[in-house]
């Protein structure tokens, strides 16, 4: 069926984004505190975090932590994780970690799963000291994960305390289909990474809708897309603003990953055609310009996909220009505006 951004909601993922420039990561957390606020302002729906590691461009490698910081300072907005990367962490943990954040800030937190490791092998095996926690094992450790979050009679001998009764969202994660399978076979919701790998978008919400299993959790599918949303006042504004998108993500292709660094005037001086290409194809669902322009866009790619909800990662340098971006962008969705905090 296909739907109007008017009757679907808008989310944000933040990165955390260290700039160049920046003193320290805490320069990066009171931006996003600011950002968030922001977005409980302009009406957005849920504020997630994602969880990378030894990357000097991201912040939010200590997600819990970050989640109950943004939760704090703000008060309707639901917070919530974009994801974490399961394949790094016990699920015992992370439902004591999400019970804790589910009890201090009640009805406001997601817990998004992934099941890559959100970082390079050598980070990987920092982490957990062995790379036994592979992805094959992910499917188990979410029923795991569900079952400490579940009804205290549904627990064994071990449990999450924070976190039983809690029934915090889950959400599965994932860039191929098989995280769609998985959600649709559990009756989970399901967010897709269209905003850095867009091949198997369609594939994986197709999946997703002819597979899906009415659960305890959710009785018809739910799906939402992230995408990149860079809006100003002007296209050419907006196409200025996204030089920094594209020379953070030359610097993922070229292994040079560095700070968010200042938009430029000309990027034919800094990419060959080949990584022109690469960028391209890597931000292929990115929707820049005036809100004009994205509104029509957007308004496709809504119509084509049928997602439920839409989640945008807006990686630009200007924090005025950001925040400027960010409520051009909630125009143009349903929104629930609460009044300017103080």
């Amino acid at each position: 069926m296909k739907k109007e951004l008017k009757v679907i909601p808008v989310s944000i993922l933040d990165l955390a984004n260290i700039i160049q420039g920046d003193q320290s990561a805490g320069d990066a957390f009171k931006r996003s505190l600011l950002f968030a606020q922001r977005a409980e302002k302009f009406g957005y729906h849920r504020y997630w975090f994602a969880e990378h590691h030894n990357m000097e461009s991201i912040a939010s490698a200590a997600t819990a932590l970050l989640i109950g910081h943004i939760a704090q300072g703000t008060s309707t907005i639901r917070v919530g994780s974009g994801g974490i990367m399961l394949t790094n962490h016990a699920p015992l943990i992370i439902a004591e970690q999400f019970g804790t954040l589910e009890v201090l800030y009640p009805g406001r937190i997601d817990l998004g799963l992934g099941r890559a490791p959100g970082t390079d092998q050598a980070t990987a095996y920092a982490l957990r000291r062995n790379l036994h926690g592979d992805v094959d094992a992910f499917p188990n450790d979410v029923l795991e994960l569900l079952q400490y979050l579940g009804p205290a009679d549904n627990q064994g001998k071990v449990r999450a305390i924070p976190g039983i009764g809690t029934n915090v969202p889950v959400w599965l994660l994932g860039s191929s289909t098989f995280s769609a399978q998985l959600a649709a076979k559990l009756g989970l919701p399901f967010a897709f990474a269209s905003h850095f790998a867009p091949a198997q978008l369609f594939p994986a919400l197709q999946i997703y809708h002819s597979s899906f299993k009415p659960s305890a959790f959710l009785k018809e599918p739910y799906a939402m897309a992230c995408v990149n949303v860079i809006a100003a006042d002007t296209d050419e504004e907006a196409q200025y603003l996204a030089t920094s998108a594209y020379q953070l993500v030359l610097g993922l292709i070229r292994n040079n990953r560095k700070p968010l660094a200042p938009p430029t005037g000309n990027m034919d001086q800094l990419w060959s055609a080949e990584e022109h290409a690469a960028v391209n194809q890597m931000f292929y669902y990115s929707f820049v310009g005036s809100t004009d322009t994205v509104a029509t866009e957007l308004t496709s790619f809504v119509e084509n996909t049928g997602v439920d909800e839409i989640m945008v990662t807006t990686h630009v340098f200007d924090v005025k220009a950001k925040i400027r971006s960010l409520e051009l962008t909630a125009s143009l969705f349903k929104t629930d505006k609460v009044e300017a905090l103080g």
